[in-house]
């Protein structure tokens, strides 16, 4: 069966009995700007709609040096929360905005960054999305594409930054401390993943720091000293348990500070291990919002990466910056805040 031949904006002016060059105006959207009447616009886009026309974006393209295109590259694979999250904020927003959103995922390798790129670049994208899982430092990974770009959870550094998004890490250290503080917690809190002092935090743990900063000075403020900490150079539950055990060596705590919910799930198992009920005996605080935190019980009180708002606000963030605008100050990061997840393991401390 032969091919459905494409209609053309000429068979929609014909059929709205108007010029090639009206049906062109009404339907890129300028029919009140050059005061066609009501009627006319009315005629054109109803025969848009029965011919089921569809613009050339080829042709809409070379007039207007736009492909209606975007790029997202990611370096970790989107079934990972925060990656595929990200994603889904990202589709929706160039969705909401009429624009096609096109992802790749380098898995980390910097030689598959590249490629992707270079291949976004080819299918000629307006701007481009450069995501990271975690958030760390980098230089522009687009100089030689020549179009606008946005990092997104990476912080900008090298001779040209480029505007980034980020969550509020620095923020979210805070509100944990200020959780445990109107708990009452001021003695025996301990860090779980980093320790008290910055050269303790993963390499190039850029949220790590910014937490760790606001920690201890949100508790130094409230004349409160923390306890003790245990970097990590992996956060996952096994690390988490065996932290946790070497801090309840030395005595009962009165807080844990974990810097992600999987390092949790250790220290609930140590908990348990040891007979100490959360948050009756000790109270545990993290960072992220996996979905397992709302099913553990006692529930995880935890502080929560916006991925979906993340994702949305890059694409808000890249659209304005292909609209002419400045975008925000590549040494001052859009920043989004990371909100507290009030749940069932922060109580008073025991008496």
């Amino acid at each position: 069966m032969a091919a459905r031949r494409r209609v053309t904006l000429a068979d929609v002016a014909r059929a709205a009995g108007v010029s090639s060059t009206t049906a062109s105006l009404v339907l890129s959207g300028r029919a009140r700007e050059l005061r066609l009447s009501v009627e006319v616009e009315e005629r054109v886009v109803q025969a848009a709609r029965e011919l089921d026309y569809r613009r050339n974006i080829v042709s809409v393209g070379l007039r207007t040096g736009r492909t209606g295109t975007l790029g997202f590259v990611s370096d970790t694979v989107a079934t990972s929360q925060l990656a595929g999250n990200m994603i889904k904020g990202a589709l929706e927003r160039a969705h909401e905005r009429g624009l096609m959103l096109l992802i790749g995922e380098s898995g980390g390798d910097p030689d598959d960054e590249k490629r992707l790129l270079a291949s976004m670049g080819d299918r000629q994208v307006d701007g481009l999305v450069v995501a990271s899982m975690f958030t760390r430092e980098r230089e522009d990974p687009t100089p030689d594409l020549h179009v606008p770009a946005v990092l997104l959870n990476a912080v900008s550094t090298g001779a040209t930054p480029v505007p980034t998004v980020l969550p509020d890490e620095w923020a979210a250290g805070r509100d944990a401390a200020t959780v445990l503080l109107q708990a009452g917690h001021r003695d025996g809190v301990h860090l779980v993943g980093v320790g008290t002092s910055p050269d303790e935090v993963p390499p190039g743990g850029v949220a790590a720091a910014e937490r760790l900063d606001a920690l201890t000075r949100t508790f130094a403020e409230a004349g409160v000293r923390l306890a003790g900490g245990r970097p990590l150079e992996a956060w996952v539950p096994p690390l988490g348990l065996e932290a946790t055990r070497s801090i309840l060596r030395e005595g009962r705590p009165s807080a844990l500070v974990c810097f992600n919910d999987h390092l949790a799930l250790g220290a609930y198992q140590a908990l348990a291990e040891a007979g100490l009920r959360v948050p009756e005996d000790v109270s545990v605080i993290a960072f992220d919002d996996i979905p397992l935190a709302a099913w553990l019980r006692p529930a995880l009180t935890t502080v929560a990466l916006p991925h979906r708002e993340l994702g949305r606000a890059a694409i808000d963030l890249l659209c304005d910056l292909l609209d002419g605008g400045a975008g925000p100050s590549p040494d001052q990061p859009l920043r989004l805040p990371m909100p507290v997840r009030h749940r069932e393991s922060v109580g008073p401390p025991r008496g």
